[in-house]
Formats: C-alpha cells, sequence, structure tokens
C-alpha cells in the first residue's frame, strides 16, 4: 500500500447520523459499485462517483479539491440455492447486511497524489472506512423514512368523550349493528357502536355501515377489531379528518367498553398491510396468447426502471415523457459534463439529465447477470432496472403524498413533473418541454335570452375527459359487476365539446336565465396528453368503471374540435360584466352539498365550474379538486391576499425565488396559501395571469410564454404515441405500466413496447390494453 499525505488529515470523519453517504450508485449516472471498476466515494462530503470511463467521481475531485476518494466494488457470489423473499406483511423495514450474497472489496485512492492503494491504518482512516461502510445509504434511508409513517394523534382522539360506560358482550362484538357482516368491524369509542368498513379496503367485505354511523351521529373515532393487538396498537380511523389516526389512550377508551388489551389477538391485516399486499398481487401479463413469456427487448431507449416500492407510477409516467423529443432535446446531452452543482442528488436539472442517459443511452440495458448467474432455471432474463431512488426522493421532496411509499395517481404525477419542468431554470438554447404540451381552450357561455356570449381562454397543459358511461348490465349492488358499451375517443371529445344548459344570472338583461355552455379548442398543441376519467362515486368514494375507449393507431384528425372565436355579428359581453362576479351557484344545489358537511366556498366552486348541472357533477369535481392549492380560497380574494404578502417569512420567499419566482410573485402565493412552500409553488403555476395592485407576474418565458400556446392551424393530426394503463379499483392501489411505440432493431416500421417497471418486452397486440388505458399521449404529425 502506498503512503499518502492526505490519510493524516485531521479534517477525515465519519459520516455523521444526518449525512447522507451515496455508497451504491453514481449521483450523475447509473454507474454503481456493482460495475466493474467500482464506485469512488469522497471521504470529504460523501458523494458517490463512477470510476468507469465517465469518471465522475475525478470530476467532483477537479471541481472541488477533495482528494481521497473510497472505491467500493462488489460482485455476487456464487449460490447454490436462494430461499424466496419473505412476504411483505407489515410496514416495517429493518438493516440488512449484503455479505450473505456479495463479495466486497475496497480500497482508498487518492487522486492528489496519484496513489491508486493508500495504507488504511493510517490516522482515523480505518474508522472513516468503517463509518461509511456500516452507515446507511442514501436510498435505504430515503425508503425507510417514507415507509415509516408517523400517524398523529388529532384533536377529536385527544378530546374524545366517552358516553356511558357498559359491558359489551362477545356477541355483540361479532356482527355490525346494521348488517350481517362478521369482518371488516369497527367500533365507535364514543358510543360503542360496531358498524361495518367501507368495501375497498384490501378487498373485504363493507357497506360502511360505520361511516353510516358517524353521518348521522358525529361520532368521529373508530377503531378495527380485528386490528387490535396486546401491546396496544390498532387502526384507528377519524371520520371527521377522514384520515387514519393515533389515539394515546386507546386502552382505557376500550376498557371503557368492556375489551381488556391483554386478552386482545389480531386477527386481520391493518390497512396498511392490505394496501401492501393488494398492490403487490396486481401485474399485467407477461406471457403471450401461446403461453410463452413475451421477449425482452434490450438498446437505446429500451431501459427499465426498478420498482421501488409502490413506484410504478413513477415509472410509467417517466418512460412515456422520456420518449417525447421534447424531452430528449432538453435532457439528453451525451457527452457534456454534468451541471456544476454543490449535489447532484439534490440538483433537478442533474437528476433529470441522469434520468434521461439512463433510459435512452441503452448502456444498462442489457440482461441482468444475476438471473444467469442463478441455479434456478430462467426461462427469460429481463434487466436489472435501474433504481431512480435520488430522482423519486427530490421530486417527491416536501409533497404529502409523492414523498411517501404510497401508491400514487400517475396522472396526477405527470402534472406534478410538469410543474417541476417549467418552474425550473432552462439554459440559453434550451426549450421548457412542457412548452410542447400548452393550449388553449376556449370557454364559451351564450345567454339564452339576450343572446350575449361571453369568451374566455384559458392555457392548458392536458386535458381530462370523462368518459361516457353507456351501461350493458349493471349489479344492484356494486360497480364490480357492471358491463359497458365501447365508445370512441371521439365520443369522449364530443362530451367534453358538446353543448349544455346551466343556469346563471345574466348582467346584461340583468336576470337568472339559462345559459348554454361550451367547451372547444382555441389551439392544439404539439403534443397532447388525454386523462381519461373512468371513475363514479360508490359510496362516495370514487371507484374505477372498465369502460373501453376504442382509440386507432393510425392518425386522427381533431381538427373538427378547433374554434375561430367570436363569430361575426356577436354580442360579446365586455369583460366587466364577464367577471366571476356575473355567476351565482344554484342556491337549491349548493344547499344539498353543504348539507353533505362540504365547506361553503368549495360548493361554490363545484357549482360555477360544473355549469349548476346537478349535484353528482358537482361531487365529482369536488373530490378530483379537494388538493388544488387553492380550494379554500374566497373567489374574489386577490385584494386580501396582496395585503398579506409583505408578511410572509422571508426564507421561504428566498425559497421560491431561488427556483425563478420573481419575489413579489413569491410573497403573494405564500399569502394565497397560508405560507405552505409546496401549495405555493402549485398557485403559481395555477396563476400565470394571476396579479394585483402592482404585483406583477414575472415568472419569465418558461412558465408563461409571451408567444400564445399551441397551433390554430388544419389540419389538426394526431397519432397515438404511448398509453399508461392501470390495474386495480382505485389509481390509489393497482400496478401502472406503460405502453410506448418504438423502433426496434430489424423490424420495419413501429412495434408496441411494455414498460412494467425493469422489464421491457415487446408486446404484439396492444387493443386491449388501449382500450382501457388512464393516460393517452398523442403527437401531432
Amino acid at each position: 500500500m502506498a503512503t499518502c499525505c492526505h490519510s493524516n488529515s485531521l479534517d477525515l470523519r465519519s459520516p455523521s447520523a444526518s449525512q447522507a453517504v451515496y455508497r451504491e450508485d453514481c449521483t450523475q449516472c447509473f454507474d454503481s459499485l456493482d460495475d466493474e471498476y467500482g464506485l469512488n466515494v469522497c471521504l470529504s462530503c460523501f458523494n458517490g462517483g463512477c470510476a468507469g470511463a465517465r469518471e465522475h467521481a475525478r470530476l467532483h475531485f477537479e471541481r472541488f479539491g477533495h482528494p481521497l476518494a473510497l472505491n467500493i466494488r462488489r460482485t455476487r457470489k456464487k449460490v447454490q440455492r436462494e430461499e424466496p423473499p419473505q412476504k411483505i406483511s407489515k410496514l416495517a423495514i429493518n438493516a440488512e447486511t449484503d455479505e450473505d450474497r456479495y463479495n466486497t472489496s475496497i480500497r482508498v485512492i487518492c487522486y492528489s497524489c496519484g496513489q491508486d492503494d493508500v495504507d488504511r491504518s493510517r490516522g482515523n482512516m480505518q474508522s472513516v472506512i468503517e463509518g461509511v461502510m456500516s452507515a446507511t445509504t442514501y436510498s435505504k434511508r430515503e425508503e425507510i423514512k417514507a415507509w415509516e409513517q408517523e400517524f398523529i394523534s388529532c384533536e377529536h382522539t385527544l378530546s374524545l368523550e366517552q358516553q356511558e360506560p357498559e359491558q359489551i358482550d362477545s356477541q355483540g362484538l361479532s356482527q355490525c349493528s346494521m348488517c350481517d357482516l362478521k369482518e371488516n368491524l369497527w367500533l365507535c369509542l364514543t358510543c360503542g357502536n360496531l358498524g361495518c368498513g367501507r368495501s375497498q379496503f384490501g378487498g373485504a367485505g363493507g357497506n360502511s355501515h360505520g361511516l353510516a354511523h358517524f353521518e348521522s351521529t358525529s361520532h368521529a373515532v373508530a377503531v378495527k377489531l380485528g386490528s387490535i393487538t396486546a401491546d396496544g396498537s390498532a387502526d384507528i380511523y377519524c371520520y371527521t379528518c377522514n384520515e387514519e389516526r393515533v389515539d394515546p389512550d386507546l386502552a382505557t377508551h376500550l376498557s371503557h367498553w368492556g375489551i381488556n388489551l391483554a386478552g386482545r389477538e389480531k386477527t386481520e391485516k391493518s390497512l396498511m398491510e392490505m394496501q401492501v399486499e393488494q398492490n403487490l398481487r396486481w401485474d399485467f401479463t407477461m406471457t403471450s396468447d401461446d403461453g410463452h413469456e413475451l421477449k425482452p427487448v434490450f438498446g437505446s431507449g429500451l431501459t427499465g426502471l426498478s420498482n421501488l416500492g409502490n413506484s410504478c407510477y413513477l415509472s410509467s409516467a417517466v418512460q412515456c415523457l422520456f420518449d417525447l423529443p421534447e424531452f430528449q432535446h432538453r435532457y439528453y446531452h451525451p457527452g457534456q459534463e454534468p451541471p456544476f452543482t454543490d449535489c447532484p442528488a439534490a440538483d433537478f436539472e442533474t437528476q433529470m439529465r441522469k434520468l434521461a442517459d439512463g433510459t435512452l443511452s441503452g448502456r444498462y440495458s442489457r440482461p441482468d447477470e444475476r438471473t444467469i448467474a442463478s441455479p434456478e432455471p430462467q426461462t427469460v432474463s429481463h434487466q436489472r432496472g435501474l433504481p431512480p431512488s435520488m430522482f423519486k426522493h427530490l421530486i417527491g421532496r416536501d409533497h404529502a403524498e409523492f414523498s411517501t411509499m404510497r401508491q400514487q395517481d400517475a396522472f396526477e404525477f405527470l402534472l406534478h413533473i410538469f410543474k417541476h419542468v417549467s418552474l425550473s431554470k432552462h439554459p440559453n438554447g434550451l426549450v421548457n418541454p412542457v412548452d410542447s404540451f400548452r393550449f388553449n381552450v376556449e370557454q364559451r357561455l351564450q345567454c339564452m335570452k339576450c343572446k350575449g356570449v361571453r369568451y374566455r381562454l384559458d392555457e392548458q397543459d392536458n386535458i381530462s375527459m370523462p368518459v361516457p358511461a353507456r351501461r350493458v348490465t349493471q349489479s344492484p349492488d356494486t360497480s364490480s359487476n357492471q358491463t359497458f358499451e365501447s365508445v370512441t375517443l371521439f365520443d369522449c371529445l364530443n362530451a367534453f365539446t358538446s353543448d349544455e344548459i346551466v343556469d346563471l344570472r345574466c348582467t346584461s338583461c340583468d336576470g337568472q336565465q339559462k345559459f348554454c355552455k361550451r367547451a372547444a379548442f382555441r389551439t392544439m398543441p404539439a403534443e397532447l396528453v388525454v386523462n381519461a376519467r373512468r371513475f363514479e362515486l360508490v359510496n362516495w368514494v370514487p371507484t374505477k368503471l372498465d369502460i373501453p375507449v376504442d382509440v386507432d393507431d393510425e392518425p386522427l384528425d381533431l381538427s373538427q374540435y378547433l374554434s375561430a372565436g367570436p363569430v361575426d355579428g356577436e354580442h360579446v359581453l365586455p369583460e366587466d360584466e364577464a367577471s366571476n362576479g356575473c355567476l351565482q351557484a344554484n342556491s337549491d344545489l349548493l344547499d344539498q352539498l353543504l348539507s353533505m358537511g362540504f365547506p361553503q366556498v368549495r360548493c361554490e366552486k363545484a357549482l360555477l365550474a360544473t355549469g349548476n348541472s346537478d349535484v353528482e357533477a358537482a361531487m365529482n369535481w369536488l373530490l378530483s379538486h379537494i388538493d388544488d392549492p387553492d380550494i379554500d380560497e374566497p373567489i374574489n380574494n386577490k385584494h386580501a391576499a396582496g395585503g398579506m404578502a409583505q408578511q410572509q417569512d422571508p426564507g421561504k420567499v428566498a425559497q421560491l425565488s431561488d427556483m425563478g419566482i420573481d419575489e413579489s410573485r413569491a410573497r403573494r402565493a405564500l399569502a394565497a396559501t397560508g405560507g405552505d412552500i409546496n401549495r405555493a409553488i402549485d398557485w403559481v403555476f395555477s396563476h400565470p395571469d394571476d396579479s394585483d395592485e402592482g404585483l406583477e407576474p414575472q415568472l419569465g418565458a418558461c412558465v408563461h410564454p409571451s408567444a400564445p400556446a399551441g397551433f390554430d392551424t388544419t389540419p389538426a393530426t394526431y397519432q397515438l404515441r404511448s398509453i399508461i394503463c392501470h390495474k386495480g379499483a382505485s389509481v390509489h392501489a393497482g400496478h401502472y405500466v406503460a405502453f410506448v411505440r418504438k423502433r426496434l432493431p430489424g423490424k420495419p416500421g413501429l412495434s408496441w413496447v411494455m414498460f412494467n417497471d425493469e422489464k421491457v418486452v415487446e408486446v404484439d397486440d396492444v387493443q386491449e390494453m388501449k382500450k382501457y388505458a388512464y393516460v393517452y399521449f398523442f403527437s401531432r404529425v
């Protein structure tokens, strides 16, 4: 071993518990410690850099001058037979060691001295190395943090008042008080009533009688009987908060009804255990019609992403986006040095370029050596897949849902990526790829009495269209046994752009009149993303409907949905008359929504957004917009928000300013969202034209382009490019995959390729998948 003057440095210290150690893969590419040259971990800041041809570890030294790095190289041991992985039964992650599966070699190198095997016995070098090797890795630390969701108490569990105590006999604890169900039973901790839960949880039977009891009594807190354990853990649900909670006095509250914790034994899965198990159960077939496994494909643009635990929604969205030329041109720059940043793992530009290189270059698209070397017979060797852990943590940081390990909505995540890409800074010569999705939707309202017309243009980057439900058969109890007539994409667009009659107050003729409302495209985008909504309310829960939609692979002409704007001779209402002040929510419908417990502001917004059509439409709008950052903002609250703008936390203002948001606009966004950083970002993105009292929107071209969004030329011809498909009864449970049309080596034309996490296979027939796709991506021809 060579001596090195830097090995005695007093600056060398073991990583602290709060420091991230990147010893799995490079922070700037997907080369890892399993590659031929291993991974070099900086012994000053613990950044991981590849040691192969790209030498990102050397680049790190040249930029920051950190001389010493620990080279870690791992090779797989030859194992006779491996036990099958233990079935997940609870949300707990234990620290794992790889000693039984891998051989690991380490050596210290010094870039400054040019030594590649520095003596590790000098100074405190050995303790630093041990600290690096024993530290919880970055990805594992973030995974543990995401899985270990800490449920908290709420005011309803902390201030729970119980009625007169009584002993409930075993018979009274065995059946729902309103039906014959004997499982999935929830005990009201206020009065002792026993009601069944909602049927969608884990597939267990349920008629929502626990919820019905809450709606009739306002008794908010209930415990799932079958989940109670002797150590005091149990599923606690607060119906008022509509969230899982913790009851710190559960033992006392149960004893009030004669239930002794010491004698309880868990007999049913918890809600989270059922979600994990259910999501693991869903999968797309990997065999052809004749029973043979589908053929894996390898090469450029054909690299899979490994599942990090319910992360298929992320993988499917990423595969569809990076197939588009706009995202490729923006983020795929082979041969260029990565951006200069102090922390590559926390830099959005770096991680997007890392994803682009990983999925597009083809460098990682090869059969997994572990399956080739496995003693188990392998019919097909798939890829190992790239773990997008750094990107997942970064894109989900500070987001209540995307920072967890729960299944999420792929379409909502797609829009979340759009938001981050648009708010990020784009170097000179590189265009925001989300601009290619932007277009203008025209909203036209015409008073049926005075014929006055109001036009409004809304800039959008997607269309979320309801799929018409034409039932063939229907079970009286559940939607799961229904069948539906097939519809076409044009049927959906016709429904989206059709006339509807709404009740509004017209200031032109000064009265409550009938209005004709119609939507149309004023411009069309280069890339059109369509979300097919197949949901309806069942027990007040959005439930997925299996409605087939026929979409052709051939080009589709959508010119008929383009509008030329106001027609000669129309009486167009002036701008001041076309403000929100002329729109009022229908009082009868408003009363019905208020009786269901929804806040008045939300009810009014839902009715105005749906044209006062009916309660169900407004309810659907409420459920799909419940997470909107301005959902509780009064309809005319611009002046109030502006008055509070100067009172915002300077640190939060600076954080938004670093993202390219003008300081005055950042203050206004924080004022409108109660100082919440994440909601403020959403507010900025959803209010591109909002300005008041001198607060001008100065976000730059990446958020609000000066040129009109989209094209108004015809023909407006589009061809299906990719789809995201989902299996499962809810967007929050199930499995997502992506189907993308690719040019495969040795094959004429385009072929359909399925990206099922790390598995990338050629598919001959996707007709059935297209019919039930959740998101469609069309490119303008």
